[in-house]
C-alpha cells in the first residue's frame, strides 16, 4: 500500500521508471492521459503503426506538442519527453527501458511483443488480454525463464478481479466464485461491427467522439472479452469454469451473493469455486437497477458461526443464510488505472495477476454457418464469437483458439453454434503465436 511514495523515491533519485508502449489506441490514449500526472516514470516511447495516430492520441488527451518531439530514445532519455515511432523493434531493444506496456489489441502481434521484450530483458504489462487467453500460461513460463515479470494489465477487469480474490485467500475466505458484470442478452452472441452500438448503448455518433472501434467493442458485447477476460482469471487464480460456458445470470449488486451459491443451495454454480459473469439486463430485456456491468465482485464463504455473526453484526450484505458474501467494485477505470501495475512490477517485482496454470480456454464458435473458402475475421467480428470452456474440454475437442483465428481460411462448413477445431481451418504455422501455442499445448498434456 506504498507504491505511490516508492514512486516518489524514484522521482528524487532521478531514476524514474523507463518504459516503452506499444501502441496508442484508445487503452494506450487513457493510459497516456496519466502518466504525465504519475511521479517517478518516463514514458521514454511509443511504438504504433501509425505515429500521426500517436499524435493524434496525445493531442486529444492533452499532450504539449513539445513533449513528444524527441527524434529518438536518447533524445528522450535526455530531455525528459517522448519518442513516438514505427520501430517496436527499436523500443523493445533499448537498453534503458526496463518496462513494456503491450496495448496493441492485435494478439498475433502482442505475441512477438512480449517473447522480444523477454529476450531483451525487459519486464511487460500485458493489456492484450486476447494474447493471454491462448497462451497465458506459456509466457508466464518464458517470463520467469528470462528472470523478468510478466503481467495482467490493473484497470481491465481480470487484474481487479485477481486482487479481489488475493484479498479473500489472504484474509483466510474461501473463494466461491468470482468475476465481472456485463451487458448480456444470448441473441448478443451473434452481433456483428454492424449491429454493436445499438446493442452497447451508445450511439455512432458518441462512438465516433470517442475514437472507439466497433469491432473492439463488438468483441465485449457478443461474449468473447467476457470468455476472454474469465479464462485469464481462471487461469491466474485456479477457479474452475462452468463446463459449458458462461451463463451470465442476471442480478443486481444486491442479489450476487443470492445467485453465485451452488445450485443446491439456489444459486447458479455447478460446484463452489467458479469463475461466473453477471449480466446487467434480466431475460426479457429489461435493465436492472444497481447492476455489476462495468465492475467486479468476488463472492466468500464465512465458514463458522461466528463469522457469520460478524457478517451480521457490521451490516455486511449476505444471502439469506448468512454464509455468502459479496465484495465489489462497481467501476473500473481501464487504461487510467494501468499506472498501478507498471508500478507493482517495476517496484515490487510483483505482478497484478499472472497465469498458475492452463485451465480454461476460449474456443472460437461460429455465429453463422460458414462454408469452405470463408475467411474468419476473429474476436468481435462477423463469423465466429469466443465460447469459455474447460482446458481440457478444448483439447478434447482440438478446439482453435479465438486469439487464433485471424485470417484463418475455413476448409469445410462449420454450422452456426458449433465450435471450431484445428481440422476445420487451414493456418498460418509460421507464426510465432501459432507455435507458442502448440508447444503449450505440448507442455500442458490432458
Amino acid at each position: 500500500m506504498n507504491l505511490h511514495q516508492k514512486l516518489l523515491q524514484r522521482a528524487r533519485q532521478g531514476r524514474p521508471i523507463r518504459i516503452g508502449l506499444i501502441g496508442a489506441g484508445k487503452f494506450g490514449a487513457m493510459y497516456l492521459a496519466q502518466v504525465p500526472r504519475m511521479p517517478g516514470v518516463h514514458l521514454v516511447g511509443i511504438a504504433d503503426l501509425s505515429p500521426a495516430n500517436a499524435r493524434a492520441s496525445l493531442a486529444r488527451v492533452g499532450w504539449a506538442p513539445e513533449q513528444s518531439e524527441a527524434a529518438s530514445a536518447q533524445q528522450a532519455l535526455e530531455q525528459g519527453t517522448t519518442w513516438i515511432t514505427e520501430d517496436w523493434q527499436a523500443l523493445v531493444r533499448h537498453p534503458q527501458i526496463e518496462l513494456i506496456v503491450e496495448c496493441t489489441g492485435n494478439p498475433l502481434a502482442a505475441v512477438d511483443h512480449i517473447l522480444d521484450a523477454f529476450a531483451h530483458g525487459k519486464h511487460v504489462v500485458n493489456v492484450t488480454v486476447e494474447a493471454d487467453a491462448f497462451c497465458g500460461p506459456l509466457l508466464a513460463r518464458k517470463a520467469l525463464a528470462a528472470g523478468v515479470v510478466y503481467s495482467l494489465a490493473y484497470g481491465d477487469q481480470p487484474a481487479m478481479i485477481c486482487e479481489l480474490v488475493d484479498w479473500a485467500r489472504t484474509c483466510g475466505f474461501p473463494v466461491v466464485a468470482a468475476g465481472r458484470g456485463h451487458k448480456w442478452l444470448p441473441h448478443f452472441c451473434e452481433s456483428t461491427p454492424e449491429t454493436v452500438w445499438g446493442y452497447y448503448g451508445l450511439t455512432p455518433e458518441q462512438a465516433q467522439r470517442g475514437g472507439l472501434n466497433p469491432k473492439m467493442f463488438n468483441s465485449f458485447l457478443d461474449g468473447s472479452k467476457p470468455s476472454i477476460e474469465s479464462t485469464a482469471v481462471s487461469n491466474a487464480t485456479g477457479l474452475a469454469v462452468p463446463s459449458n460456458g458462461l451463463q451470465y445470470p442476471p442480478a443486481s449488486v444486491e442479489d450476487i451473493p443470492y445467485v453465485t451459491r451452488p445450485v443446491g443451495e439456489g444459486g447458479v454454480l455447478e460446484k463452489k469455486g467458479m469463475v461466473e459473469v453477471i449480466s446487467s439486463l434480466e431475460k426479457d430485456g429489461r435493465r436492472i437497477p444497481y447492476d455489476i456491468r462495468m465492475g467486479v465482485w468476488v463472492t466468500v464463504e464465512g465458514e463458522t458461526d461466528y463469522i457469520r455473526h460478524c457478517f451480521e453484526e457490521y451490516n455486511a450484505h449476505t444471502d439469506p443464510t448468512g454464509r455468502y458474501f459479496t465484495l465489489y467494485k462497481r467501476w473500473h477505470l481501464i487504461g487510467l488505472e494501468v499506472g498501478m501495475s507498471v508500478a507493482s512490477v517495476a517496484l515490487r517485482g510483483e505482478p497484478t495477476g499472472v497465469p498458475q496454470g492452463w485451465n480454461a480456454d476460449v474456443v472460437a464458435t461460429a455465429k453463422r454457418d460458414l462454408r469452405p473458402g470463408d475467411l474468419l475475421d476473429g474476436e468481435g467480428g462477423y463469423t465466429v464469437w469466443g465460447k469459455l470452456l474447460p482446458a481440457a474440454t478444448s483439447r478434447s475437442l482440438r478446439g482453435l483458439p479465438l486469439g487464433l483465428a485471424h485470417s484463418a481460411r475455413v476448409v469445410r462448413p462449420v454450422a452456426k453454434g458449433q465450435a471450431l477445431s484445428w481440422d476445420d481451418v487451414e493456418m498460418d504455422a509460421t507464426t510465432h503465436a501459432y507455435r507458442v501455442r502448440r508447444e503449450m499445448e505440448a507442455m500442458f498434456p490432458a
